[in-house]
């Protein structure tokens, strides 16, 4: 049986340093990305993609903000937006990545899910919201909203006066379909799913499918999918070639090569930041933890070279051992 592998894409695959984020920029990033993948399918990997969504469905937002301030069009819910972006986006990977298998006369049907992930309505990231999403307000704006919506606001550090949406960010526990992602990927189909971590929901006391407004972590629900279709392997396509302890300062060192128990002695330390590394390591170590065989950070240019990237696996591999400073 050919081996599954789970890709989580980063930011840097749709949007990259200071570029604008137009249709176009998205676009030649996609295809650059799924470029350096073509590998994997020549060698016959069974893939399952999923990929984050922050700055687009930020824009979904503040044109729903617009919209309704302009011309009066109601707002839709958070779990719409996600949704959106998830077709959006789903079907520009998706027409970038055929274009990209026909130039190498590779045959692979793909499939685009918009995808509803089902979270614990009681999980305790509800009690403190911390995912900022949408425009900034001005102090009046936030109050107002505050009162209209219910929305919660918090204070932006660098600007004055700025205000921004959070909502919860609750850990993703299983996802719709499950069996069926499974199936099509076993058979050599490519499966986009969860996109921007999928629409939370949970089930009611009615048994009823509802909505929450939330945002989920795309590395860990991308790790969850792992975990459900029993994927061999997982990789986090960033924005860096390897993961580094004490990042830019100093005493920074390159960690190649890192077993369960050492990666997770350094997330307790505090080694890796809780801005960007950190839900990256911690979405590893879920998936080492429940059987998977290694999980890979690195960029989507070194993953074919194997000199480069972050291998996580349960124990050290005595063919890795060669770990060195660079």
């Amino acid at each position: 049986m050919n081996k599954l592998a789970v890709i989580a894409l980063g930011g840097n695959a749709l949007l990259r340093g200071d570029q604008k984020g137009t249709i176009e920029e998205q676009e030649d990033n996609a295809t650059e990305t799924f470029e350096n993948l073509v590998y994997l399918f020549k060698e016959g990997y069974s893939v399952i993609f999923a990929h984050g969504n922050g700055p687009q469905v930020g824009n979904i937002l503040m044109r729903n903000d617009a919209g309704e301030q302009l011309y009066g069009i109601p707002q839709m819910p958070l779990d719409i937006c996600v949704a959106d972006s998830q077709g959006g986006i789903g079907f520009m990977l998706e027409r970038c990545m055929l274009n990209v298998l026909r130039k190498h006369n590779i045959k692979r049907n793909i499939i685009t899910l918009v995808t509803q992930v089902v979270v614990d309505k009681n999980d305790p990231a509800f009690q403190n919201p911390t995912k900022r999403i949408g425009k900034i307000y001005n102090k009046m704006e936030a109050d107002k909203l505050a009162a209209e919506k219910g929305w919660i606001f918090k204070e932006e550090v660098k600007i004055k006066d700025g205000w921004r949406r959070v909502v919860s960010s609750p850990k993703p526990l299983d996802f719709f379909n499950a069996d069926t992602v499974e199936k099509m990927a076993r058979e050599g189909n490519i499966v986009i799913t969860v996109g921007g971590g999928g629409v939370p929901v949970y089930i009611d006391e009615d048994n009823r499918v509802r909505p929450l407004d939330a945002v989920i972590d795309k590395d860990l629900a991308a790790a969850m999918v792992a975990k459900k279709v029993k994927a061999d392997e997982y990789y986090i396509l960033t924005d860096v070639p390897y993961v580094y302890a004490n990042y830019k300062k100093e005493n920074e060192k390159i960690l190649e090569f890192l077993d369960y128990a050492d990666t997770t002695k350094y997330l307790a330390e505090g080694m890796f930041s809780e801005g960007s590394m950190a839900p990256k390591i911690k979405a590893c170590l879920d998936f080492i933890e429940n059987g998977g065989s290694k999980a890979v950070i690195t960029e989507s240019k070194k993953l074919q070279d194997k000199n480069f990237g972050t291998k996580i696996t349960m124990e050290y591999d005595e063919t890795d051992l060669h770990k060195y400073d660079k």
